[in-house]
């Protein structure tokens, strides 16, 4: 079974998300501020950031993208990941570099040859074989699959022109149901599109 909270969404500014929803995190989820850190499958999960407006299917981060990215390492500050899982787009790579230097994590790179539905599965496998902290980086479409395929909530696709999400999920352990925490970092694009249906379960 898993338990859905949603958390108050971050608009403002990185400082304020550091600020309020990491000890949100920590406590929530994992009883303490120096449990998230010690947590053997504590999984966040992000679509990369802005894409830049160039021909082609591999295109580098924009300006805007390259700022959520070192806001998304301001962010995890207090969580530095022991794993980092890109897909082989280079936006992806590109949004957890800042993360990947403050960690000295080298990144797994899960290809998307094969389909969505092999990606998937491949990711979900690489993140049920680490341990620590575990950091996704992945696409509108794959993100919410991931969450569906570790045990999650089915959710809907992320709106293309949203990049702000990000989720932590702790798995099922010891009794206890699995746990999704929705929120938001970096730079607030706006309120959500009706098409997306706010993220919610289905």
């Amino acid at each position: 079974m898993m338990s859905l909270i949603a958390a108050q969404p971050i608009y403002r500014t990185v400082n304020r998300f550091a600020r309020r929803l990491l000890p949100l995190l920590a406590v929530v989820l994992l009883g303490g501020p120096l449990a998230l850190l010690a947590q053997p499958s504590t999984v966040i999960l992000v679509r990369h950031a802005e894409k830049a407006a160039v021909t082609g299917d591999d295109p580098p981060l924009s300006e805007l993208g390259t700022v959520r990215a070192a806001d998304l390492a301001l962010a995890l500050r207090a969580s530095i990941p022991s794993a980092i899982i890109v897909s082989s787009r280079q936006r992806t790579a590109l949004t957890a570099a800042d993360v990947v230097r403050a960690s000295g994590t080298t990144p797994q790179i899960v290809s998307l040859d094969g389909g969505g539905a092999v990606h998937i599965a491949a990711v979900a496998k690489a993140v049920q074989q680490a341990s620590g902290v575990v950091l996704v980086v992945g696409h509108s479409n794959t993100i919410p699959a991931v969450i569906k395929a570790l045990g999650g909530p089915s959710l809907p696709d992320i709106c293309d022109a949203t990049y702000s999400h990000l989720f932590v999920m702790t798995p099922a352990r010891d009794g206890k149901p699995s746990t999704l925490v929705m929120s938001r970092y970096g730079a607030h694009e706006g309120p959500v599109p009706a098409s997306c249906g706010g993220m919610i379960p289905k």
